[in-house]
């Protein structure tokens, strides 16, 4: 069972990957402004939220979730290739959303444009 400090400590890990993510995400969103064609820069935000948002569930403690991108990088230095696959698998997921919402916005954006 986890004691309640844990699961303070839990909490505010979260809070400040969230925040810190809001910021990265909006320095980020006005270098790609830069960038010629829309649909290259929400492409390349779009991938940024995959990468960064998608979760995978940690095999210790039930209900806690581990940014996948982080647990499947320590699994493969680790060596734990199937561990690693878990959340390379939640990214794809991720991506293949996330590619979808892209679609739809670009729908969206030519049609709103004429």
């Amino acid at each position: 069972m986890i004691d309640t400090d844990a699961q303070l400590a839990y909490g505010i890990f979260w809070a400040a990957y969230a925040f810190a993510f809001v910021v990265f995400f909006y320095m980020m969103k006005h270098l790609f402004r830069f960038l010629p064609f829309y649909g290259l820069r929400t492409l390349l935000l779009a991938a940024l939220v995959a990468l960064l948002l998608t979760p995978v569930e940690s095999p210790e403690f039930a209900d806690w979730w581990i940014p996948a991108w982080l647990y499947g990088g320590y699994e493969l230095v680790l060596g734990e290739a199937e561990a690693a696959g878990r959340a390379l698998f939640n990214l794809g997921i991720a991506a293949l959303v996330m590619l979808l919402v892209w679609v739809l916005d670009l729908v969206r954006y030519r049609l709103v444009r004429r």
